[in-house]
């Protein structure tokens, strides 16, 4: 099971300057990539190949003066953003197929540098955790990032959005095992009512939080919750 856990970072002056140049270059390698496939749709010709774009529009492109600007960010942002742009396209196809349930996907559109969410996915190779609590991110530097809670484990990939108000979000895909609760032996019957907010089978009641008369002490029981129906 994979979850995602979000946290927000602080860059200073000089890092902010790295994040747009590689939001601006994942940009230009997905609309480059996109256009290929829709002038070649158009065409009538086969789908490209997510091998022929990477020659073309990474490796070859670098090597032009119109595009030489790509190889100051890390080359696994640029790959990645192509395979985003294939994802996009799997969920479309997907979805025109019956294979993906849900609401329609819409083909993948063009993005511009007026869109007030920016971001970039990295893979393992291109990031790592700091023992002192900074990120570090290819051709960017050292991230400091506000920890608001622990990762239970090592993440397999750190996506790094900014927002519309200069904000900058890091979040790090975990690998986990699901928290399997014990088997218990006996059933409860839940009845939610009007006067209580649930009736257990075994006689206990919960009331709502503005019908409890008294506030727990920390680190005793809660009173809203009672064998005996309300207190006095």
């Amino acid at each position: 099971m994979q979850l995602r856990y979000h946290y927000r970072a602080y860059p200073d002056a000089a890092q902010c300057r790295a994040p747009a140049r590689a939001f601006g270059c994942a940009r230009v390698v997905w609309n480059d990539c996109l256009r290929d496939r829709t002038q070649a749709h158009a065409a009538g010709l086969p789908y490209v190949k997510s091998a022929e774009l990477s020659r073309l529009r990474i490796t070859q492109a670098k090597r032009t003066e119109e595009r030489a600007w790509l190889a100051d960010v890390s080359a696994v942002v640029l790959q990645q953003s192509l395979r985003d742009l294939d994802t996009a396209y799997k969920n479309f196809f997907d979805s025109l197929s019956g294979k993906r349930q849900g609401r329609k996907v819409c083909p993948p559109r063009y993005k511009s540098k007026k869109d007030t969410r920016q971001s970039i996915r990295l893979t393992t190779n291109a990031f790592s955790l700091r023992n002192d609590g900074t990120v570090y991110v290819a051709k960017v530097g050292n991230l400091k990032v506000r920890w608001s809670r622990r990762l239970p484990a090592a993440p397999t990939s750190l996506t790094v959005t900014r927002d519309g108000s200069g904000r900058y979000f890091p979040s790090f895909v975990v690998d986990t095992e699901p928290d399997i609760l014990p088997e218990l032996e006996t059933d409860t019957g839940i009845d939610l009512g009007l006067s209580a907010f649930a009736a257990l089978s075994d006689g206990r009641c919960t009331w709502k939080t503005s019908q409890c008369p008294v506030s727990a002490a920390p680190g005793s029981p809660s009173p809203c919750t009672t064998r005996d129906g309300p207190r006095s």
